[in-house]
This record gives C-alpha cells, structure tokens and sequence, in this order.
C-alpha cells in the first residue's frame, strides 16, 4: 500500500500527541496516511505493551489510518545503527510515502531525538540502490519521500511553519484519550507520571493555541524541517 504520508513515531502516542490534528486534517482531504511505532512502549510506568498495542489500534481508527506498524525496537535501548536503520529503510520502501512526519530532534525523552536521528539518515539511505531490502520474498526498490518534518514534542521548539489544526481539534484529543491507561484518571492506582498529571492535558492546549496564535487561528501544531522548502507561489504562503 503506498502512502502519502508515513508518520514515525517512538512509542504509541507519540504522533497522537504531537501531530494527530495534522493527520486528520489530511485524512480529510482523502490522503492515505499510516504510522509506524518503533517500539511497544513497553518500558512506560504505567499499563502495560499488550494495552498499548490495543489503545493504539483504537487511535488508529479514531484518526482513520490507513496502515498502522510497529517495528518492536526495544523500548529506551534502540539504538542509530544498521540494524535498525535497515528495519526502518525497509518501512518507508513498503509504503513509499510522498512525506513523512518524524519525532522532535531533540527532547525531554532520549528516544524522540534518537529516533528523529535514526529516521534522518534511513530516509537517505533508503534511496541507495545498492541497499538491497526484501519484504515477502520479493526485492523492495529505492525510496526516498519528497520531505521530512519533524513534529515538535514536549520541549518548546521554535517551528519552521505551524499546521493548522483549529477544525480537527476534537478528533485528536479523541485520539490521545484512547491511551486511557497513560493518561490522567482519578481512579487510576498506578504511579503517577509526567503524562498522567492532570495538568498535562492543559498542557497540550496551551501549546496548541500557542502556536495557532502565531498564525493566526485557534490551534497549531508546528513542525521543524532540515531543509529549505521551496515553493512556486507566494499565494501558498499564508
């Protein structure tokens, strides 16, 4: 299944809380959008990986993915090396996306900048046709997409543009509400966590709104690229 645009993510969540209005806004419009997590997330305080192999399947639908993954990487101990370069290379070859949404390149958590590393130099090296990957028996060809963003996460990142996502505002707290387990419940008996507090939530929309504000609109949420777009109409520049 080819894809327009292929999000990576570290553990499940991370693209529900970072970039799920981005992905509905695109779903909308009749894209075919998929996420790869790299890992189960099976080192979080709380729940446990089997519970989060099924809130992330309920997040899926929720945002009406196209394709969901997980390339079980060992959660906290993946690590930028070939071997997991050659598992991602061989994700983004099976699904040949136009663009792909990566974590932020640095944060309060070691994998987001680990992971935004090690998407970095597999995008490039998936276009290398001396790479030589098989899915099903059958030789994969080179791939590289036309851009990678990277989502900004927990630590404030100035962004190089901000999406707006002021109408699909609900679906992706809908989104981040199926990881009931990670998130903030009064009759929860398990440790708290910088995620679980009930301020966390609040969080979320102040940065949302902040970043809508520095566009214009209700809701943003921003992105960082490693290159200069270019563009053929000033008219898209809003």
């Amino acid at each position: 299944m080819k894809l327009d645009i292929l999000v990576f993510a570290a553990h499940p969540d991370d693209a529900e809380l970072s970039c799920s209005g981005t992905i509905a806004a695109h779903v909308a419009k009749g894209k075919k959008v998929g996420i790869v997590d790299l890992t189960r997330g099976e080192m979080g305080t709380r729940g446990s990986a089997d519970l989060r192999d099924q809130e992330a399947a309920a997040a899926a639908k929720i945002l009406g993915l196209a394709v969901r993954d997980n390339l079980r990487f060992q959660d906290s101990f993946f690590q930028n090396d070939r071997d997991h370069q050659m598992a991602v290379i061989k994700a983004i070859r099976k699904y040949q996306p136009e663009i792909i949404l990566a974590n932020a390149i640095h944060d309060r958590h070691p994998d987001h900048g680990r992971a935004a590393e090690l998407l970095q130099q597999s995008v490039f090296l998936s276009g290398l046709r001396k790479i030589t990957t098989t899915d099903d028996d059958k030789e994969q060809q080179p791939w590289r997409p036309k851009a990678v963003y990277n989502y900004v996460q927990s630590l404030y990142i100035k962004p190089d543009f901000v999406m707006d996502i002021t109408g699909y505002w609900k679906v992706k707290m809908d989104s981040i509400r199926a990881y009931e387990s990670q998130f903030f419940d009064p009759k929860s008996e398990e440790p708290e966590t910088y995620i679980s507090r009930p301020e966390f939530i609040d969080f979320l929309e102040a940065r949302a709104r902040e970043y809508g504000n520095q566009i214009g609109v209700t809701y943003g949420e921003g992105f960082t690229v490693n290159r200069t777009p270019g563009v053929s109409d000033l008219f898209v520049l809003t």
